[in-house]
């Protein structure tokens, strides 16, 4: 299974992005898809996750109600909406799959390269 996040960029603060996940190989339906985010000297951090089975979603605290995590079914590709953004959010994104609902970066078998998204003040 291969992953390739794409669609960051330099946006204004309050702006919105839109990130893709692209998935090739047998990427089971069944895996949970994940967000993560990164900055330099800290963590990789949670954001969103979309289930498998029945898309349910799960968001960090600091992303509920301005990101939006769905599936495009047809390609089985995860995006990401992020609307109100803000310098916090500066980080480069990375998708994820994963056989487990989980918001732990371990637990996750699939990376993809992430994708910068920068948010000016």
């Amino acid at each position: 299974v291969q992953l390739q996040a794409s669609g960051g960029g330099l946006v204004q603060s309050g702006g919105s992005l839109r990130l893709s996940c692209g998935v090739s190989g047998r990427a089971r339906s069944s895996f949970s898809m994940g967000w993560f985010r990164q900055t330099p000297g800290k963590e990789r951090e949670f954001v969103a996750i979309i289930g498998g089975d029945k898309d349910a979603t799960y968001y960090a605290e600091s992303v509920k109600g301005r990101f939006t995590i769905a599936r495009d079914n047809a390609k089985n590709t995860p995006i990401l909406q992020m609307n109100s953004l803000s310098p916090e959010d500066t980080a480069v994104y990375y998708c994820a799959a994963g056989s487990r609902w989980s918001t732990v970066r371990n637990d996750y078998f699939y990376w993809g390269q992430g994708t910068q998204v920068t948010v000016s003040s």
